[in-house]
């Protein structure tokens, strides 16, 4: 509904075009039971006269029968709609209206107050820049109220309105007002919002709404809808990073093949280069084609459709983005849930994920830990119930196309969706690519100290500790040369453990293949223990390959610096490939063996190594003297 203006009746075509230059705002009323949500909106567009004269007349009519305002106009009956919530008097669905100003484009969404309706409340947050979160100023701040404030910082609301309302049921009170003030922000200390604004009102009588009315004039700021005509949400639109997700292919004719979408980010002129994700083609952008006809700019929030320069392979759930700054591309993400189903769900159980980048099948790998509502502490849990809010680890059977939430809130979304009865069972948001190098321990876990110093450690094996990683492709020599260096070392008193690849892929690392992820867990892995080993005054030697640089690194940094050896075993892989009586190799050329490092993916050579040798040149027991006088240079051995 729009607001009155003069230019309605004598020139309509100037009246739509000063419309059609106002910006939009998306916000939403949450908050607790019974808190005034509904009534706040009603007052807010028969204040403004946003209600024609047919549908206030069967407003009066309903509040006589199914009201529950008493004498007062019952204003929560123009959005509660369903029977269901005359009859109870609450919101159960999410409502939206849309109205404007003369200064600005409004559409607002009622969300449901109780708890068992949680999940509408995120989803009509999802698509919202400003919340109005309300507060009963009888009951002041309840767990509702903190996990609507925490689910909306979570979905990326950062302006927020506190306004606590039904002042007049506590005699107008400028204290009770900054008592729920302080409580408030001592709760939202830990959430990221910005300046939240506080007001009192009372949506029943109107105070502080749309007027400022008589009661409580020792609050100076302005009411409600002025502020939010004047609230500044433009800041953080991202125009940089192009995204469109491919919501349909056109094709009306063997002439024209378009790819139409919704604009997320980022902006986009003809002649600009292109990429269609998964498949990495690249073209370049040819008509920007809208129902208004072909334009030469769009931005985030444009419903337009693209022709490319090159016939390229681009379907309903690919992503177009700009050649630069790419999304990440994971099977494993680490999300924030907000759990929307009556039953417990529990880690490894399948589900459907739907996200900008289409629909895939995924497990809930961890719980990472879950958030209390009340003192927003992370706190270990096996499971999660309804409304519960959580950090979790997702599996994905194909990989996806993301950026993280905090960047972009549409690449960066997703549901997850029961495979049984399509049920949406939670909301999610993307925070990062999942590695286990990076995921925090369980909740509560305390790190022992020894009593045992390493100065005494130091005095009783007389060495240093440090870590010795061998690096290099298969059958460069790196096993061997770590048995030479063990047998010397015990043979000159030292303290030693060795991890080799194949006795580690034996053991502790049985349940990992060979891709590039699994590779990184090995190392992981091997360097945590490695690290345990470093930690009791040991001296650990590990052969593998490590094909990826960037996790050697974090292997490197794990350890520490200070003891931690690189060894590149940089034997040419031809020598290699005559040394291998395994057959991998050519096993490899076949095709049967995937993510094979020098042959069907890349061995990253380092280029910062400690110390570099090669086989086919050097016997082992030189390779073994070079890295014993290394250690010896460095002061790792002493006796």
């Amino acid at each position: 509904m729009s607001h009155a203006s003069e230019l309605i009746a004598t020139d309509i075509e100037a009246y739509l075009a000063e419309h059609e230059r106002k910006d939009l705002l998306r916000l939403l009323t949450c908050g607790s039971v019974d808190d005034g949500k509904s009534t706040l909106i009603g007052r807010l567009l028969h204040d403004s006269r946003m209600i024609y004269e047919d549908q206030l007349a069967g407003l009066e009519v309903d509040s006589t029968v199914v009201g529950s305002a008493g004498d007062h106009l019952d204003l929560s009956l123009l959005m509660d709609g369903l029977k269901a919530e005359r009859e109870q008097g609450i919101t159960i669905d999410v409502a939206y209206r849309y109205f404007s100003t003369a200064r600005r484009k409004f559409i607002v969404a009622d969300t449901p107050g109780h708890e068992q309706y949680t999940r509408n409340m995120a989803t009509g947050a999802s698509t919202c820049e400003l919340a109005v979160i309300l507060v009963d100023a009888r009951h002041g701040v309840l767990d509702q109220t903190r996990r609507h404030s925490h689910i909306a910082s979570l979905l990326g609301i950062h302006k927020v309105v506190v306004a606590v309302n039904k002042m007049d049921l506590v005699a107008w009170s400028e204290d009770r007002f900054d008592e729920i003030r302080a409580d408030y922000q001592a709760f939202a200390t830990g959430l990221q919002l910005v300046d939240p604004y506080f007001l009192p009102m009372s949506a029943l009588l109107g105070d502080n709404v749309v007027e400022r009315g008589d009661n409580l004039t020792w609050f100076d700021g302005p009411p409600l809808m002025e502020y939010l005509e004047t609230v500044d949400v433009a800041a953080g639109v991202d125009l940089d990073r192009f995204r469109l997700p491919v919501q349909l292919v056109i094709r009306p004719d063997g002439d024209f093949r378009g790819f139409a979408g919704t604009v997320v980010s980022g902006v986009l002129r003809p002649g600009d280069p292109v990429v269609s994700l998964p498949s990495g083609v690249a073209s370049t952008v040819d008509r920007i084609v809208s129902f208004d006809g072909d334009l030469d700019e769009v931005g985030p929030g444009d419903a337009v459709t693209l022709t490319l320069a090159d016939e390229i392979d681009v379907s309903r759930g690919d992503l177009l983005v700009g050649n630069d700054d790419q999304p990440t591309r994971s099977h494993e993400v680490d999300a924030m849930l907000v759990w929307m189903a009556h039953e417990e769900m529990r880690p490894g159980r399948q589900y459907l994920l739907q996200s900008a980048n289409g629909l895939v099948g995924v497990s809930v790998a961890a719980i990472d830990y879950r958030v209390d509502v009340n003192s927003l502490e992370h706190v270990a849990a096996t499971e999660l119930a309804l409304n519960d809010i959580a950090r979790c680890t997702i599996t994905a059977e194909r990989e996806l196309l993301f950026d993280p939430y905090s960047t972009n809130r549409r690449t960066g979304s997703f549901v997850l969706v029961d495979r049984m009865d399509n049920a949406t069972v939670a909301a999610g948001m993307i925070l990062c690519a999942s590695s286990v190098w990076d995921r925090s321990p369980a909740v509560g876990l305390v790190r022992h100290r020894s009593e045992i110093t390493p100065e005494e450690r130091v005095a009783r094996f007389g060495q240093r500790p440090c870590t010795v990683l061998l690096t290099g492709l298969t059958a460069a020599g790196k096993s061997t040369i770590a048995a030479g260096l063990e047998r010397r070392l015990f043979d000159r008193g030292h303290a030693t453990i060795r991890l080799d690849g194949e006795n580690v892929r034996l053991g502790i690392s049985r349940d990992l293949g060979f891709s590039a992820r699994d590779r990184s867990e090995n190392l992981r892995r091997v360097a945590e223990v490695a690290l345990l080993a470093n930690r009791q005054g040991l001296i650990a030697i590990a052969a593998l390959v490590a094909p990826e640089a960037n996790v050697r690194t974090r292997a490197r940094e794990l350890i520490g610096d200070h003891r931690f050896v690189e060894v590149f075993v940089d034997t040419p892989i031809g020598v290699c490939r005559q040394r291998d009586s395994s057959g991998q190799y050519e096993a490899a050329d076949r095709g049967e063996i995937e993510d094979y490092p020098g042959v069907s993916s890349a061995y990253e050579q380092p280029t910062d190594m400690d110390l570099r040798l090669d086989t086919s040149v050097q016997d082992i027991d030189e390779c073994v003297d070079a890295i014993f006088t290394l250690l010896e240079d460095r002061g790792v051995l002493r006796g």
